[in-house]
C-alpha cells in the first residue's frame, strides 16, 4: 500500500477537513466531486461544484468533477435500499459514488479512499449498519478512511500498515458542528459556505415533483430535472404539466431553459408569471393555463391577453376572461 488516496470532496466543511488532515500526514490526495441537479449548497455566491474546485485549488490537489448521470437517476427511481424522508436514496447514492471511485483507483495508483463522514451525523447513511453495508457493496472494505470519526471504527488497511497515523485521527460523532468549526479554526480552513451541505431529494416538495416526473415522463432530460427546483408546478392532465414563475428571477430562468419546440406563454397586457408547458396543450387546456396564469396576476381585468410561443415555430394569442379559483388551482398543483 502506498501514500496515495482519492478523497470524496463535496465542498462542505467535513470533507474539506478530512482532506486537510490527510495532506498534513503526507498523503498524496486526488479529489473527486460528484455533482447533480439536487445539490443544496447554502452558498449564495456559488454552487457546490465551484466550492469543491476552490477548496482543491487552495489545498493544491487535483480534482475531477463527475456528473451523476442517467445511471444514477435510475437508482433514484428504484433504490435497492429505499428512501429517507423524501426521495433520497442515501445508502445507494454512497454505494454508487464509491463504486465509481473504486474504478478510478487502479489508474491513479490510489490505495485507499478518504471521506468526511461523521458517525451518526446523517440518520440514513451514517449509522454503523449502513456504513458496513456501504463498504461491503462498494467493494472497498477496509479501504475507506474517515479521519473525523476514525476512532469509532476498526482499523483500516492504511492504518494497520502505518501509512496513516491513527493517533492523529479523531472521534467526532453526532450532528453537532461545533467540533468541526473548532478544528477548522485550528487547521486554518476558512470560507466554507456549505458547512452542512445537503440534498434537495430530502425536500418533500422536490420529492413530490420528481415522483410526478417519473410517473408521466419516463424519458425526462436534465433540463426537466433542473426545472423541478423553480416555479409553481401544475398537472392539468396526465399528458400536460405547466410551470409558472413565482418572481422575475424565475421567469428569467424559465426563459433561459426553454428549448426549440418548447411551449412558452407570456402575459401581454397584464403583470403575471411566464409559463412553460410540457405535453399536449389543446384548446381546453390552453384556456385553463391562461386562467391559472391570470390567477397569479397582480392585475384584475375583464380579459387577459396571453402570447403563446412554440419556440422556433409559431406564435399565437390566447384570451381568457376569468381567473382560476384558488381552490381549483390548489387541486391541480403538484405540492
Amino acid at each position: 500500500m502506498n501514500k496515495i488516496a482519492i478523497a470524496l470532496l463535496s465542498g462542505g466543511l467535513d470533507s474539506s477537513l478530512a482532506v486537510k488532515m490527510m495532506i498534513d500526514q503526507g498523503i498524496v490526495v486526488t479529489a473527486v466531486h460528484f455533482t447533480s441537479p439536487f445539490c443544496n449548497c447554502t452558498s449564495k455566491k456559488a454552487g457546490c461544484k465551484h466550492q469543491a474546485v476552490k477548496v482543491a485549488h487552495e489545498f493544491g490537489v487535483p480534482i475531477r468533477v463527475i456528473h451523476k448521470g442517467r445511471d444514477y437517476m435510475r437508482i433514484v427511481e428504484n433504490p435497492p435500499h429505499g428512501y429517507g424522508r423524501g426521495l433520497n436514496p442515501c445508502i445507494d447514492c454512497r454505494i454508487y459514488m464509491l463504486k465509481k471511485v473504486k474504478e478510478m483507483m487502479a489508474g491513479s495508483r490510489s490505495s485507499f479512499v478518504i471521506t468526511g463522514e461523521v458517525l451518526a451525523q446523517r440518520p440514513m447513511s451514517q449509522h454503523r449498519v449502513a456504513i458496513r453495508k456501504i463498504e461491503k457493496d462498494s467493494g472497498l472494505e477496509g479501504r475507506i478512511l474517515r479521519p473525523l470519526s476514525a476512532h469509532h471504527f476498526p482499523l483500516t488497511i492504511p492504518e494497520r500498515e502505518g501509512i496513516v497515523d491513527r493517533q492523529k485521527l479523531l472521534s467526532f460523532a453526532g450532528r453537532s458542528r461545533k467540533p468541526q468549526i473548532e478544528l477548522a479554526e485550528k487547521l486554518g480552513v476558512r470560507d466554507y459556505p456549505c458547512p452542512a451541505g445537503g440534498c434537495l431529494l430530502t425536500d418533500k416538495l422536490i420529492a413530490a415533483r420528481l415522483r410526478d416526473l417519473f410517473s408521466h415522463v419516463p424519458d425526462y432530460n436534465l433540463v426537466e430535472l433542473h426545472l423541478l427546483k423553480i416555479g409553481r408546478h401544475f398537472r392539468l392532465h396526465p399528458g400536460l404539466k405547466i410551470i409558472l414563475g413565482r418572481n422575475k428571477l424565475e421567469n428569467e430562468q424559465m426563459q433561459n431553459m426553454a428549448r426549440i419546440g418548447s411551449v412558452r406563454l407570456h402575459p401581454v397586457d397584464f403583470r403575471g408569471p411566464i409559463c412553460l408547458a410540457s405535453g399536449t396543450l389543446d384548446a381546453r387546456s390552453e384556456g385553463m393555463t391562461g386562467e391559472i396564469m391570470a390567477r397569479y396576476s397582480q392585475d384584475e381585468k375583464n380579459r387577459y391577453q396571453i402570447k403563446k410561443q412554440i419556440l422556433g415555430k409559431e406564435e399565437s394569442l390566447i384570451f381568457v376572461e376569468k381567473r382560476f379559483s384558488k381552490e381549483a388551482a390548489a387541486k391541480l398543483q403538484i405540492i
